[in-house]
C-alpha cells in the first residue's frame, strides 16, 4: 500500500509519515498491525470528540438512511444544516446570527473576505504577519509568511500586514480598510495568544474606522480553549466569525457567521454572490450538529482547564523552553528545530502522535481530543519526558 500511496496519491512533502491506518477509536489510531497510537493531535484539532464517537456516528448513519446530496447550497431545506446554524446563533453574541456553511475553513475564509469587500465597498485588507488562514488564492493572500507565498504570486492586491499583539500598528487601519482578519490565537506561528487587551484595541479601532473585524477560529473554536470560541476569553466579538476543523467532528466543514444585515448582501447585486455545491451537506451537517450538541451539553469545556493544568504540570523539562497556548491548544517550544524533529519522530516510534506547526520550527503541537482522559494524558506526557531525557543525554541520534 505504501508504494501505491507514493505512486498514485499526491504528496505535500518529500517525506510523509506514511503510517497505514486500520481503524481509530477514542484517543487512539490503530495501524495495520493493530498497534494503538495515542493521539495528541486529533487530526490537527479536527476531532474534538476523538475518533468514532458514538453520537456522531449515530447522527451520520441516521442521515445516510434519509438522503445525502440532493441540491446545491441554499435552495432546498436540509434539517441538519438549519439546526446547526440555529444552534450556533443561540450560542454566539447577538450580532452573529446567520451562518453560511462551506466545505472547509479555507473556503469560509474566502467567503468572509468577499463578504467584507462587498458590504463595505472597500478593497483594502489587513492581516497579521505569520498568520495562516488557508491555502487557496484569497486565503494565501492574507497569509503572513512570504516563503509559502512567493511561488504563487501574483495574489490578491491591496493587502497589508501588521505585527500581531502590536497596538501601535493598528493606525494602519483606516477608512479605506474593508476588514482586518486575525486568528484569535495565531496557530502556525506557534500558538501565540493575544495580550494586554490587544483584540479589544483592534475591535475599538475597527469601530472607529467602519472596518469589519474577521476572527479566524478554525483552530481555537468548538471548545478547544475551554470556551466555545477563543474570542470569548478576550472581550472582543467579531463582525464575521470563521470556523472549521473541530466543527465537523472529523468530517470536512467550514462556516462563516455574521449579522443578517451583512450576510444578506451575498443574495443580490450580484445574485449568487457566494456559491457552493456541497457546502451544508446534510450528512456532514448532521455530524457537526451532533458534535456541537455534545460539546455544549457535556463537561468537556469545563474539563479542558484541568487537563491543561495536568499537561503543564507533567511537561517540565530543561529542553522545554515554554508551553504556549491555552486549554488543549498547546505548543511545546524546543531549543532548536533539530530537537523538535527528534521528539516528534521518536514519539511516533513509541506510538505517541505529535506533530509540527507551520511556521515555528521549534514548536511541537499538542492538541488532543477534548475527550482524552487524564490517564491517557499522563501516559503520553511520560513518553515525551522519557524521549527528552534520551535526547538530552545524547542517546538519540
Amino acid at each position: 500500500m505504501t508504494t501505491d500511496f507514493l505512486k498514485y496519491q499526491a504528496q505535500t512533502t518529500p517525506h510523509p509519515i506514511a503510517m497505514e491506518i486500520s481503524h481509530a477509536e477514542g484517543s487512539y489510531i490503530y495501524d495495520k498491525k493493530n498497534n494503538p497510537h495515542l493521539d495528541f493531535v486529533a487530526g490537527v484539532s479536527a476531532c474534538p470528540l476523538g475518533h468514532n464517537h458514538r453520537k456522531v456516528l449515530k447522527a451520520i448513519r441516521t442521515q445516510l438512511n434519509k438522503y445525502m446530496h440532493v441540491m446545491v447550497y441554499g435552495e432546498y431545506i436540509f434539517e441538519p444544516a438549519v439546526e446547526l446554524a440555529k444552534l450556533l446563533a443561540e450560542n454566539l453574541p447577538g450580532n452573529l446570527e446567520k451562518t453560511y456553511l462551506t466545505n472547509s475553513g479555507t473556503e469560509a475564509v474566502e467567503g468572509a473576505l468577499k463578504l467584507a469587500k462587498r458590504f463595505t465597498g472597500r478593497s483594502e485588507i489587513i492581516a497579521a504577519k505569520n498568520s495562516y488562514h488557508g491555502n487557496t488564492m484569497g486565503a494565501m493572500s492574507v497569509m503572513g509568511f512570504e516563503e509559502r507565498k512567493q511561488a504563487f504570486r501574483p495574489l490578491i492586491p491591496d493587502v497589508k500586514f501588521i505585527e500581531f499583539n502590536k497596538k501601535e500598528d493598528l493606525s494602519i487601519i483606516t477608512e479605506k480598510t474593508a476588514c482586518i482578519i486575525l486568528e484569535t490565537i495565531q496557530g502556525g506561528a506557534g500558538f501565540i495568544t493575544p495580550v494586554d487587551g490587544y483584540l479589544e484595541a483592534v475591535r475599538n479601532r475597527c469601530n472607529d474606522m467602519g472596518t469589519l473585524l474577521i476572527l479566524d477560529e478554525i483552530q481555537p473554536g468548538i471548545g478547544r480553549t475551554g470556551k466555545l470560541f477563543g474570542f470569548e476569553h478576550y472581550n472582543c466579538s467579531p463582525d464575521i466569525l470563521v470556523m472549521g476543523k473541530g466543527l465537523g467532528g472529523g468530517m470536512p466543514i467550514g462556516a462563516f457567521t455574521a449579522s443578517r444585515a451583512l450576510m444578506d448582501v451575498l443574495q443580490d447585486r450580484p445574485k449568487l454572490g457566494h456559491i457552493t455545491t456541497f457546502g451544508g451537506h446534510p450528512v456532514i451537517a448532521a455530524s457537526a450538529l451532533a458534535t456541537l450538541r455534545e460539546v455544549l451539553s457535556s463537561n468537556l469545556m469545563r474539563d479542558v482547564f484541568e487537563k491543561e493544568a495536568l499537561i503543564r504540570k507533567l511537561l517540565i523539562h530543561p529542553l522545554i523552553s515554554e508551553i504556549r497556548g491555552i486549554g488543549l491548544m498547546l505548543a511545546l517550544i524546543m531549543p532548536s528545530k533539530e530537537i523538535t524533529d527528534q521528539l516528534i519522530i521518536e514519539s511516533q516510534k513509541h506510538r505517541l502522535i505529535l506533530f509540527w506547526l507551520l511556521f515555528e520550527p521549534k514548536a511541537v503541537r499538542i492538541t488532543p481530543p477534548l475527550t482524552i482522559s487524564n490517564k491517557e494524558i499522563i501516559a503520553g506526557c511520560n513518553i515525551i519526558i522519557r524521549i527528552l531525557d534520551r535526547i538530552q543525554s545524547g542517546s538519540i541520534d
